[in-house]
């Protein structure tokens, strides 16, 4: 009973999780209840920000709930109620700096939705990074900075379900409320450290990331994880399955790996590669377990049209960009010597080595040593360009 009286650190020190107390809301349900929201936007310069979507529990994602912690106020905005208009929103909004967590899906959607662009941005989560902590998501980081157990139910739940739970516009509060106080902490650390200006570019380019969107669907998207193994049948059986799954998913409006997963469609797949090879001997070589009488009849169907089918007819793939053609030995070589250097550079400052290059980012400089500048941010190849390895091969 007295726990919740302790100072945080010894709070810590005893493993005691306290959940902060929700901040008071304003739920904006009606188009008349937005003037409070657009008059405080009008007010500041700077607004923590966050969504909420149903990516996990329809077929196309939408933006289901706007979260902003504006001067000590918080605001939800039930994007999905009728009649919300957001023009007047995203207008305010594309002038403001904002302060997010883990932004780039966030950002993503909002483009895809209304053409968003933020015009600046701190994200936590990039500054985390930055900064080693091994632990980066906002539940960990309010935990360790403010004694806030964030309920991960949250993280999981159908945010497109009306009316939504008291609960759950709970925790859709606490996931602003925090943010510029976790911001200041991790300003004044990447301070102290002399990475401002590492993390500003860091959330420049996560801006102009966000301003792509999702990638649109493509003809070749059913080449899926080990595809590339298939032949013959087994790549137009993939094919078939494939699209019947993306049509099944959006009839009953799921997202595709509710009907079945990756792995289902791959091992049919290769079972039909069998030079003897039926719609039954396909299907009867997984286990589709309560599903069976309700996908049979129409997977079957899919599984014969993919039989079928010419291997020819098949859309080709797309021309090997020369940027990404297999390297050769000796860039195999130099891209494993850039490797080690960069290793040994991000165990002194004590960050994941990827932070500073991925390995597709290490190849193309393997590559073409001299589009160091290109392929990375200024901090980036500032902090590669005298490694041994680079120059060796300059």
């Amino acid at each position: 009973m007295i726990s919740r009286f302790l100072p945080l650190r010894l709070r810590r020190l005893l493993g005691v999780k306290v959940t902060s107390r929700p901040p008071s809301f304003q739920l904006i349900e009606q188009p008349a209840q937005l003037a409070p929201l657009l008059a405080a936007l009008d007010r500041v310069d700077e607004v923590a920000l966050d969504t909420e979507a149903d990516n996990m529990f329809h077929y196309r994602t939408r933006v289901c709930l706007l979260q902003f912690l504006i001067e000590g106020d918080v605001f939800l905005v039930d994007v999905l109620a009728p009649g919300i208009q957001l023009d007047e929103i995203w207008t305010r909004l594309a002038k403001k700096h904002l302060v997010m967590h883990g932004s780039d899906f966030d950002l993503r959607l909002l483009h895809d939705l209304c053409k968003f662009k933020a015009h600046s941005l701190f994200d936590t989560m990039l500054a985390a990074q930055l900064l080693g902590r091994q632990r980066i998501g906002l539940a960990a980081l309010l935990e360790e900075h403010f004694g806030v157990a964030l309920d991960k139910a949250g993280q999981k739940a159908n945010w497109s379900k009306r009316p939504i739970t008291p609960k759950l516009l709970d925790y859709a509060a606490l996931d602003v409320w925090h943010l510029p106080a976790l911001r200041d902490i991790l300003t004044r650390e990447l301070a102290r450290l002399n990475r401002l200006d590492w993390m500003e570019q860091q959330c420049r380019a996560q801006i102009e990331a966000g301003t792509n969107g999702f990638a649109p669907p493509d003809e070749n998207d059913w080449r899926i994880g080990k595809s590339e193994r298939l032949r013959g049948r087994g790549q137009t059986t993939l094919h078939a399955i494939w699209h019947w799954r993306q049509a099944q998913a959006q009839r009953i409006d799921v997202p595709p790996f509710k009907v079945c997963s990756n792995d289902l469609l791959l091992k049919l797949s290769f079972a039909a590669e069998a030079d003897d090879a039926t719609p039954q001997t396909v299907l009867g070589s997984v286990d589709l377990g309560k599903r069976h009488d309700r996908i049979f009849p129409s997977l079957s169907e899919a599984v014969r049209a993919g039989l079928e089918r010419e291997p020819k007819t098949l859309p080709r793939r797309p021309g090997r960009d020369s940027r990404f053609a297999p390297l050769t030995q000796a860039e195999i070589d130099l891209l494993e010597r850039i490797k080690v250097d960069r290793d040994a550079v991000a165990a002194r400052l004590e960050f994941e080595p990827t932070l500073i290059a991925n390995r597709a980012q290490l190849a193309q400089i393997a590559r073409a040593p001299e589009r160091l500048t290109e392929v990375l941010l200024p901090w980036q190849a500032e902090l590669l360009r005298d490694a041994p390895s680079l120059k060796l091969a300059q």
